[in-house]
């Protein structure tokens, strides 16, 4: 049991990292935030993220966070490129596959 609970804390700490590294980004750009620094582009409830080798702009509900299928998308993120770099949350996968997933999970 205790285990498990810490592996739910930890997902929920790495979610959070997530969400504030998403939110801080495109800070410096001009045109590209309203006044609270939020992207004009993406709405709200959910967030951006950048999918295969051509870095292809994908914005996401927040709601697929908790999904285990993007938990799964996440940790391969996170164990390739970690979450403390200055090019947006990156997935490591295929755009086909990416799309694929997505799909299912609306």
């Amino acid at each position: 049991m205790a285990i498990r609970k810490t592996s739910k804390l930890s997902q929920t700490a790495v979610i959070k990292q997530i969400m504030k590294r998403c939110s801080s980004l495109g800070k410096n750009k001009q045109g590209y935030q309203d006044p609270d620094g939020l992207p004009l582009d993406v709405p709200k409830g959910h967030f951006v993220v950048y999918v295969g080798e051509n870095r292809s702009r994908y914005i996401i509900p927040i709601s697929f966070l908790g999904r285990p299928e993007f938990q799964n998308l996440l940790q391969q993120a996170e164990d390739e490129f970690g979450f403390d770099h200055d090019m947006g949350l990156t997935i490591p996968c295929e755009e086909q596959a990416f799309q694929s997933l997505t799909s299912m999970l609306r």
